[in-house]
């Protein structure tokens, strides 16, 4: 069997290491030793973009919360058309230089797309700071709702969270967000941010393969 290399090494703002790690043609990010992500398993990170993406009608700003591995980027770009802006926070620096370097190919070089803007920031930040100002939201941080472990993620996931999602949404404009779980109190916050939300369960491989993932999509009536 293929051992693993390590091919970089990097701390979030919160401390926790972050390891990029390949196997042959397989790329993993590990945080504090758990996978975080593999190049193996995006279907339903393609669907965050799919799903969001369809409930909006003619989407032209984009946000994306979440790098990753630039897999639910591409399947944006692939979406949109050449007039649409899509704008990506990623909170960690590291993540968007593998992005740029040893990662680029695997979705097809996502950056590289003249219509894609990176802030490296909090895309709490982001929110805050622009209202009304997009179409469609894209969340996939810190593997969704249910794994908040530090109070700071209230801005993002808790009811002062949903609250900001609907101030930065457009009229019509919708956000979904990936989840590696069901989160009830999730959806009942979107609700009380006035915000329309209903559930879907991709498969993370794809074609009736591997877990079930979570994609909860929220419209702004």
């Amino acid at each position: 069997m293929i051992a693993w290399e390590t091919i970089d090494r990097a701390r979030a703002p919160d401390g926790v290491e972050l390891v990029l790690a390949r196997r042959g043609d397989e790329w993993v990010v590990r945080a504090a030793g758990r996978v975080l992500m593999s190049s193996r398993a995006h279907a339903s990170e393609e669907a965050l973009a799919s799903l969001g993406l369809a409930a909006v009608a003619g989407a032209r700003e984009v946000l994306v919360g979440g790098l990753g591995l630039g897999f639910t980027l591409r399947a944006v770009l692939d979406l949109l058309p050449a007039t649409a802006r899509v704008t990506v926070a990623e909170l960690v620096p590291a993540v968007v230089a593998w992005n740029r370097g040893p990662l680029a190919a695997l979705a097809g070089r996502p950056l590289e797309d003249p219509r894609v803007r990176v802030e490296e920031v909090d895309v709490g930040d982001v929110l805050a700071r622009d209202r009304e100002a997009w179409d469609a939201v894209l969340l996939d941080v810190d593997n969704g709702p249910s794994a908040v472990a530090h109070a700071a993620n209230d801005r993002l996931y808790g009811l002062a969270g949903a609250r900001a999602l609907h101030a930065a949404l457009r009229s019509g404009g919708a956000v979904a967000v990936w989840s590696a779980a069901r989160d009830a109190a999730f959806l009942r916050r979107l609700t009380d941010a006035g915000l329309v939300p209903e559930e879907h369960s991709p498969r993370a491989r794809g074609a009736g393969r591997g877990a079930r993932h979570v994609v909860v999509v929220a419209r702004r009536p």
